[in-house]
C-alpha cells in the first residue's frame, strides 16, 4: 500500500529537517522527505531510523519552521500536527501549492466520506456525533474546506479507522485504479 500511496503523491514529495533535543541538551536535525501537508499537519518519512520524540520542529526547505506533537507512527512514517494549530494561508503557501492543498483535502474528504458510508452514518449523523454542523461534513468531504485534526481524530475514532488511513491512506477511486 505505501508503494502505491508514494506512486500517487510524488508530486507532493519536499525535503525538509526534522528537528529535536535529543534529552541532553543536544539538537538532533534529521533530513527527511515531506510526503504531504496541510493546514493542521504534515506527514513525513524520516531519512534513518532516529526515533522522534512526542515533540519536534518541520523545517521546510523555504526556511519555515513548524512545531509539531506526534500524532502517529509507522516504522520511518510519521504524522506531526501542527502545535499551534492551523497554518496561516502564507504558511501553507510556503510549504505546498494551492493545487496540492486542494488534492489533499479532496483525498481526505473522499475517505472519510468511504468511511462514513462503510459504517453506515448519514452526514447529519457524522456531523451531530463530532459537533459541526452538516453543511461543514458535506464541504469537508468535498474537499472544499479542512478539518482540523482534532476533529479528524474523533471521526477517525467514530468510524473505527486510523487516523493514517484518513489523512495519508489512497482514495477510494485511487485504490480502483490500482
Amino acid at each position: 500500500m505505501s508503494d502505491h500511496r508514494a506512486a500517487v503523491r510524488h508530486h507532493t514529495l519536499r525535503t525538509g529537517i526534522v528537528e529535536f533535543d535529543n534529552g541532553t541538551g543536544s539538537i538532533v536535525s534529521v533530513p527527511c522527505t515531506i510526503r504531504d501537508v496541510s493546514g493542521t499537519g504534515a506527514r513525513v518519512a524520516l531519512n534513518s531510523s532516529a526515533w522522534v520524540p512526542e515533540q519536534f520542529s518541520l523545517i521546510f526547505s523555504s526556511g519555515l519552521r513548524k512545531v509539531c506533537r506526534l500524532a502517529w507512527r509507522k516504522e520511518r512514517l510519521i504524522g506531526g500536527a501542527f502545535i499551534e494549530g492551523y497554518a496561516s494561508p502564507d504558511e501553507q503557501a510556503a510549504m505546498m501549492t494551492a493545487d496540492e492543498q486542494a488534492r489533499h483535502r479532496l483525498g481526505i474528504g473522499a475517505r472519510v466520506k468511504a468511511a462514513r458510508e462503510t459504517r453506515g452514518y448519514t452526514e447529519a449523523q457524522l456531523a451531530e456525533r463530532i459537533g459541526v454542523a452538516p453543511a461543514f461534513v458535506a464541504a469537508a468531504e468535498q474537499g472544499e474546506v479542512d478539518i482540523p485534526v482534532y476533529q479528524l481524530m474523533h471521526v477517525a475514532d467514530l468510524l473505527m479507522v486510523s487516523l493514517e488511513g484518513l489523512v495519508a491512506g489512497p482514495a477510494p477511486d485511487e485504490v480502483d485504479a490500482g
